[in-house]
């Protein structure tokens, strides 16, 4: 599986074609390269250098190598907490580009962004018109979804028979550094609310040969499920990870994250579902 990031990569390679090769500026080559130092940084770094890029990067002309650097960091921004300025301001760039060029493959990503992070954009094009119907239909599907799936120890967990408490659904992976980065925050907030009624479900659809010593190692005590045939993923919608939902206490789906997310704002999800 590929996450969202590379998916998105991908689709604007493809829609570039060879122009970032053709217009290789000099002042945009050190953005890239900072860029791919992001996610070595630690957190308190990693806010200052995203929030430095995205005014970069919204400073440059407009060009397509400005559309490709737009678009990595749109799908890197939500890897930690940038703040609502950086992410708008991230957003806004993306939706300048898209005028410039309705057909490119930003209008899901920053359709994500906008409705997953609450920011302000209003773009009347029909691709991204067409994303963001997407994901409200997906949202409605989430929000009656049910499954049942297996712990590492047989254990058998269904979403609606877990109804009286909020749950943190968390899709993840071994292989995903974003994913491995908020497991310690997923755990430490297991243990603080769990006696007050959390329970967290982390999902991956890898197979228990490569699960089970990454979870031993790390001695994480919350459920982990295994959806070897990628079943719950394909209800929920997940093409790209991190992906976190959050329930309260009556089922209803109270805050979703399409990337990941810190403590406070696992704190904030975890507030709108009741729980503080």
């Amino acid at each position: 599986m590929k996450t969202r990031r590379v998916l998105v990569a991908a689709a604007l390679s493809l829609a570039l074609g060879g122009a970032c090769a053709q217009t290789p500026p000099a002042q945009q080559d050190p953005i890239a390269a900072q860029m791919a130092r992001l996610r070595s940084l630690p957190d308190a770094e990693w806010v200052g250098a995203v929030g430095k890029l995205a005014r970069e990067i919204q400073q440059l002309p407009a060009s397509p190598r400005k559309t490709s650097l737009i678009g990595s960091l749109g799908n890197l921004v939500t890897e930690g907490d940038a703040g609502r300025e950086t992410l708008q301001v991230v957003a806004s760039t993306m939706a300048e580009a898209l005028r410039g060029a309705p057909n490119s493959p930003l209008a899901a990503a920053l359709a994500q962004l906008v409705r997953y992070e609450h920011l302000d954009i209003e773009l009347d094009l029909p691709g991204y018109r067409a994303a963001t119907a997407k994901l409200e239909a997906e949202d409605r599907r989430r929000e009656s979804a049910d499954f049942t799936l297996s712990d590492l120890s047989g254990k058998s967990w269904s979403l609606r028979d877990l109804r009286g408490k909020v749950v943190l659904v968390n899709f993840w992976a071994t292989w995903c550094p974003p994913c491995r980065k908020e497991m310690p925050d997923m755990e430490a907030l297991y243990r603080r609310f769990g006696p007050r009624g959390l329970m967290v479900l982390a999902i991956s659809d890898e197979d228990t040969a490569k699960v089970q010593p990454f979870i031993a190692a790390q001695k994480y005590t919350y459920p982990v499920l295994l959806d070897a045939g990628r079943k719950v993923n394909e209800l929920f919608g997940v093409q790209g990870i991190p992906k976190t939902f959050v329930y309260n206490r009556e089922g209803k789906l109270a805050a979703q994250a399409i990337d990941r997310r810190t403590e406070r704002q696992f704190l904030e999800m975890l507030k709108l579902a009741g729980l503080e």
